[in-house]
């Protein structure tokens, strides 16, 4: 089965205050307008509107455009000439001071809009580039999965949930060894081209270590040697890579034995499914994350093991899957979604399901990028 990897759907309108907020200023020029015809049809017309007419086309050029901002210009022409007409103010020094000042402000507001939006599209070119860029440079760093190692059957979904020139931070990959199909999920903290840095730092000394290592703690170890060497080169800020960017980690094994071996570093516990009951496969003692092993005195020298038998499932997520919530704040239910839409499902439809039950959860609107790998346990 082929890696899913996608970019999550756009943010939608609803609930997005920076939107709500830029939709309220698009709006506010002819709000304005009708607040000035409400004035000079009604006894309180003797107030003095021309500065609230002038100012239609100038908020228009903020939000509007340059398109926007004639349209803006235009209405305002239309409400001074009706009110001029209701209150027979034709012939008088203010009407025509009112269209002298209406016209100079539209024209300077049709130049700013347009150098405005100029400046924004140029922006904005140069931001998808970067992005195309990065996305890029984590496609080559995420490997698709191979569909069946070993004793399992395996797939891989990745949602890249980030804005702008960011690109995530999330890890994976799956590997048959001689000493069984090794499998590693884990995320960076943070965004950008330093966290995907991190990642083919981690990835890299992972793809290297399972073939050589027999102790799956000494494979961490490795990864947490190579962010160490990664923080060390020009470029790089050790404080942002270990300690801002800390990086939680999970490695499984599955040996030919009906078990599987985890070695868990701060990483979200993987859901084992088994006879259609969704458990997480909780750590007995927590392990802080690569980088902060100076927090604790002593780690585990042993991975935990846990039955993995044929027919049952097994999933590694990042935080992204279990902290989605919905408009109302709630939490994605991982438990509950697997149990539901397990049954009959090869590797590849349940990521399909699993990914759309995430997306309508959270209305389109991931907060954090989401990878998953999935392997089914099979009879040798």
């Amino acid at each position: 089965m082929e890696s899913l990897m996608r970019p999550a759907p756009p943010v939608g309108a609803g609930g997005h205050p920076g939107r709500v907020l830029f939709t309220l200023m698009q709006c506010l020029p002819f709000l304005l307008g009708l607040a000035v015809l409400v004035i000079e049809l009604t006894p309180a017309h003797f107030l003095y509107t021309g500065p609230m007419l002038t100012a239609i086309p100038a908020l228009a050029a903020v939000a509007l455009g340059p398109r926007g901002t004639m349209g803006a210009a235009a209405f305002a022409v239309a409400i001074s000439a009706t009110t001029a007409t209701y209150n027979a103010a034709w012939g008088s020094l203010q009407v025509y001071t009112n269209f002298l000042a209406l016209a100079l402000v539209a024209v300077a507001g049709f130049i700013s809009s347009t150098a405005v939006q100029a400046r924004r599209q140029k922006m904005i070119d140069e931001l998808d580039q970067v992005r195309r860029i990065a996305v890029a440079a984590q496609d080559v760093v995420l490997h698709p999965v191979p569909a069946r190692m070993g004793p399992v059957s395996a797939g891989s979904l990745c949602l890249v949930a980030g804005t702008g020139a960011q690109v995530g931070g999330d890890l994976y990959e799956a590997v048959q060894t001689r000493y069984g199909v090794r499998l590693i999920v884990g995320d960076v903290r943070g965004k950008g081209l330093s966290a995907v840095r991190a990642v083919a730092a981690a990835l890299g000394a992972f793809r290297e270590a399972v073939h050589y290592e027999d102790d799956l703690v000494e494979v961490m170890n490795r990864c947490t040697a190579a962010l160490r060497r990664e923080a060390l080169m020009p470029g790089a800020y050790e404080a942002e890579i270990l300690l801002e960017g800390f990086t939680t980690a999970l490695i499984a094994q599955v040996p030919d034995e009906p078990v599987v071996h985890l070695v868990n570093r701060g990483h979200p516990p993987p859901m084992l499914l088994h006879r259609g009951k969704a458990t997480p496969l909780m750590p007995s003692t927590p392990l802080p994350p690569l980088g902060l092993e100076d927090l604790v005195t002593g780690l585990p020298g042993k991975p935990e093991t846990y039955p993995f038998l044929p027919g049952d499932r097994l999933l590694l997520y990042t935080d992204g899957v279990i902290e989605a919530r919905d408009r109302e704040g709630e939490f994605f239910g991982l438990p509950e979604t697997m149990e539901a839409i397990a049954a009959g499902t090869t590797p590849s439809q349940f990521l399909e399901r699993l990914h759309h039950s995430l997306i309508r959860h959270t209305g389109g609107d991931l907060a954090d990028d989401v990878a998953v790998i999935l392997a089914d346990r099979h009879e040798i």
